[in-house]
């Protein structure tokens, strides 16, 4: 009975990884602070400064119409934030939707 339990236990931990998402969500260090996608723009911007290059667009958002086809339903706007952090590191890229910070990537 031990060895069953055990069995589920083993089991429950790993599905609850697989549906858990990656473990490690992208960050990057600012000075004394770590940046991550839970903070806000405005909290990036205090810790971090202005990026060395910021690019916006809007982008229109479409849904499906009910007679077939698409209709306009709004904007989005899309940010991209380029942190330069040296020739000892990558950049980081911020990508920023709606105000709204979705993901931090290393840069090429």
């Amino acid at each position: 009975m031990a060895k069953l339990h055990s069995i589920v236990v083993t089991v429950i931990l790993l599905g609850s990884l697989v549906f858990a998402g990656p473990a490690h969500a992208e960050t990057f260090r600012c000075g004394q602070w770590i940046a991550s996608p839970e903070m806000s723009v405005e909290e990036l911007l205090q810790k971090c400064g202005e990026p060395t290059d910021k690019r916006v667009e809007t982008v229109d958002v479409y849904a499906r119409a009910a007679a077939g086809g698409r209709l306009k339903t709004g904007t989005t706007v899309i940010e991209t934030w380029t942190y330069d952090r040296g020739s000892q590191s990558f950049a980081m890229v911020v990508t920023i939707v709606d105000g709204r910070i979705k993901s931090m990537e290393r840069g090429k």
